[in-house]
């Protein structure tokens, strides 16, 4: 099973299990459940704050629509894993604060996840083809209701897989695609996390550490080799995780394994530098310098190799895998100040 990636869904709920703010947590994961009224999207340059449901993919799912004004171009935010299964609308004001005075941003809890589960249960086990079907009905969901050709689209690590789907099979609908921490390679990324990892817990002489990387295999082979990539990792990251702890993410981590084990399994084999030589729409990518997780430089790699009409790196030095939320405003920035301008033509 892809610990690696399983570590970043869960990020945010460990860090804030040691912080003991496990209330903010729930709240983030429960917020925002009433709608919020709809203003008028069909007057000129009106501006949209709603929260819909809409049908997609046989179940009702719920989608938020920020913008200052209705005219400017749309985005679609594609969210990455999270093992709680908590609400990505709920943290939409700090994810596009900017964003949406220059965009109309949607957000989007998919199957299984926030108001969406609150809804309904996907009625079918995940797989990735039913999340990338699901992905190019919202779009076109989108363009039909904003009477647009194309949209912006942004991928956070899982949601990039869904991205790429749609930049491979209908290029002709995105003005740009922007990647956030892809799983390129897992595999790969996963036996250099697993290397530097020993040698770091070697270097500061932590022999529990030594011992238990010591009997993961790659791909790991069982619950318990997932459980010490997960502590190790999480250790590396510079958070202590205590064995009390541990055996309070235990039950969380099976029903996630229960839930997405079959679609990151499918992510986990897959290697993008073969799968996508070329996308027939300008993308562009951003790396947190410190991300082991879907290891930045192997996003480098990819990058670099990747033909595309339009395309651009931009490094985030101070984040690792969730830089989303660590370098918010950054993001923002260069989406706004430098992809917007390059694309605006394309539209």
């Amino acid at each position: 099973m892809n610990k690696l990636l399983i570590t970043a869904g869960l990020k945010t709920y460990l860090q804030m299990k040691i912080l003991k703010l496990i209330a903010l947590f729930i709240l983030l994961a429960t917020a925002c459940v009433a709608q919020t009224p709809n203003s008028t999207d069909k007057s000129f340059g009106a501006g949209i704050d709603s929260t819909e449901t809409i049908d997609i993919g046989g179940i009702k799912q719920v989608i938020s629509i920020k913008g200052k004004d209705s005219t400017k171009p749309v985005l679609l935010y594609l969210h990455g894993a999270n093992g709680s299964g908590a609400s990505f609308i709920a943290r939409a004001d700090k994810l596009i604060s900017k964003l949406q005075e220059h965009f109309v941003v949607v957000l989007w809890d998919q199957r299984e996840y926030g108001k969406t589960l609150e809804l309904n249960k996907s009625p079918q086990p995940l797989t990735l083809n039913l999340t990338k079907n699901d992905t190019h009905e919202v779009i076109e969901y989108l363009l039909k209701r904003f009477e647009r050709k194309k949209l912006y689209l942004i991928g956070h690590s899982m949601g990039t897989v869904l991205g790429f789907h749609v930049a491979q099979k209908y290029p002709e609908l995105l003005s740009a695609f922007v990647v956030m921490s892809p799983p390129v390679n897992d595999m790969e990324s996963r036996r250099v996390a697993l290397d530097k990892m020993k040698t770091y817990f070697k270097k500061i002489n932590n022999q529990r550490a030594i011992d238990e990387l010591a009997t993961v295999q790659i791909p790991t082979t069982d619950f318990e080799q997932t459980l010490i990539q997960f502590r190790w990792q999480t250790e590396f990251d510079g958070e202590k995780v205590t064995d009390e702890q541990m055996e309070e993410i235990k039950p969380m981590l099976r029903q996630w394994e229960k839930n997405w084990g079959g679609i990151f399994k499918e992510i986990s084999e897959m290697n993008q530098m073969e799968n996508i030589p070329s996308l027939q729409c300008p993308v562009y990518f951003f790396a947190g310098r410190k991300d082991f997780q879907t290891n930045a430089t192997i996003t480098e790699k990819f990058y670099k190799k990747l033909k595309a009409p339009k395309k651009n790196f931009f490094w985030f030095e101070k984040s690792g895998h969730n830089l989303p939320e660590t370098e918010t405003a950054l993001m923002q920035d260069i989406i706004i100040n430098k992809i917007l301008p390059a694309t605006r033509e394309l539209k």
